[in-house]
C-alpha cells in the first residue's frame, strides 16, 4: 500500500464549505461527506488538525462594512467558528474517531483551551484536533490561524479545501477562458492577489516554508488524494513536488 506523502497536516475548512449548496448554515450531508473523507485519511496513519472558518454563519468583515465595530464583528465571527467546530466534532465522532476541539477563546464547558504542546500530544495519540476561534484576535482571518497553527504544530502542509478545483488567474465561473495554475510560488500569490489566502497568511506560510494545496472539497476522496501526493488542485510553495 502506498504511504502518504504527508504525516501531519492542517485541513482548512471554510464556513462556506460546510454550508454545501445552500450557502448558509450547516448542511448535514456535507458534514457527513467531509467526516467520511477525514476518516479515510486518519486510517492511513496521518495526523490531522482542522481549522474551521465561520463565514456560513457570520463574517466579521461584512459586519464591519455595515458600520459595526470591527473588533466586535470579528469576535462574533470567532463564535461562529465554535458552532462549526462542534458540528464537525459530532460528525467525526459518529465516524468512530476521537476528537478534541481546542479554542483560542476560553470556553471550558465545550472545548479545551489551545495549548501548543497539548495539541501536539493529541495528534501523536491519533486524535483529530479542531482549532476554533481563529487566532483569538480580531483583524486576523482563519486563513492566518491555519498558517499560524501549522507553524506551531510543525504541520507539513496546509490543505485548503474549497469549492473550486484550484487557483485560476480569474474567476472561472465568469470567465470560461480562465487559466488554472498547477503550481504557484508564494511570491506570485502575494504579488498577483490571487485569493488563495489573505496576504498575512500567505506571508507567514512563505516565511516558514509551509506548502499549500488548494483543491476541490466537493469531489469525494480529494482530501486523501491530496495527502497521498496525487497531482490535484494547485500547489503553492517554493518548488513544486
Amino acid at each position: 500500500m502506498q504511504s502518504p506523502r504527508y504525516k501531519r497536516v492542517i485541513l482548512k475548512l471554510s464556513g462556506e464549505a460546510l454550508a454545501g449548496s445552500s450557502g448558509y448554515g450547516i448542511d448535514p450531508r456535507t458534514l457527513v461527506s467531509i467526516a467520511g473523507q477525514i476518516k479515510e485519511v486518519v486510517a492511513r496513519g496521518v495526523e490531522v488538525a482542522i481549522v474551521v472558518g465561520g463565514g456560513n454563519i457570520w463574517r466579521g468583515v461584512a459586519g464591519s462594512a455595515q458600520g459595526m465595530d470591527r473588533a466586535t464583528a470579528d469576535y462574533m465571527g470567532m463564535l461562529a467558528t465554535e458552532i462549526n467546530a462542534l458540528a464537525l466534532q459530532d460528525a467525526l465522532e459518529k465516524q468512530g474517531l476521537e476528537i478534541r476541539v481546542m479554542t483560542a477563546i476560553e470556553m471550558k464547558e465545550i472545548a479545551e483551551p489551545y495549548i501548543r504542546r497539548r495539541a501536539i500530544r493529541h495528534l501523536e495519540k491519533g486524535r483529530v484536533v479542531i482549532f476554533a476561534a481563529g487566532t483569538g484576535n480580531p483583524y486576523f482571518s482563519t486563513d492566518t490561524a491555519a498558517a499560524l497553527r501549522s507553524a506551531e504544530i510543525e504541520a507539513e502542509v496546509i490543505l485548503m479545501a474549497k469549492k473550486v478545483d484550484g487557483v485560476y488567474d480569474s474567476d472561472p465561473l465568469k470567465n470560461p477562458d480562465a487559466k488554472k495554475f498547477s503550481y504557484l510560488p508564494y511570491i506570485d500569490v502575494l504579488n498577483q492577489g490571487l485569493g488563495v489566502m489573505d496576504s498575512t497568511a500567505a506571508s507567514l506560510c512563505m516565511d516558514n516554508k509551509i506548502p499549500i494545496i488548494v483543491f476541490n472539497l466537493m469531489e469525494d476522496g480529494n482530501i486523501l488524494r491530496a495527502v497521498m501526493g496525487d497531482n490535484i488542485g494547485t500547489y503553492v510553495g517554493e518548488v513544486k513536488q
